[in-house]
């Protein structure tokens, strides 16, 4: 439902999505999630009512750190994930991600 919910304020904002990584069906584990989060900028993570912000340039988390906002139950990346640009969000939740999809 949350990935679903994603896509649709994707579309309707009309950003520029480099990539959509469907992580229910492309399980990216690890080691994996840790090079795609250090290959962008900003990393953007939303769980529950968390939301959390990484230069990951200026100050760059540590791994532990990282794996813990990246990682599911499942020891896979969490969906719904977007890289746009320098870009990552991880999670969903619109009233933090608009400004964010557009560097404000």
């Amino acid at each position: 439902m949350t990935c679903r919910r994603a896509e649709e304020f994707l579309d309707q904002a009309g950003a520029n999505i480099a990539e959509r990584i469907d992580a229910r069906k492309e399980r990216l584990g690890p080691a994996a999630a840790l090079r795609l989060a250090r290959s962008v900028r900003h990393v953007f993570v939303a769980r529950g009512k968390k939301f959390v912000h990484f230069d990951m340039k200026a100050d760059p988390p540590g791994e532990a750190e990282l794996k813990q906002h990246l990682i599911g139950p499942s020891g896979n990346l969490r969906a719904p994930t977007v890289r746009s640009g320098d870009r990552l969000f991880v999670g969903f939740r619109p009233d933090e991600f608009a400004g964010s999809l557009w560097g404000k």
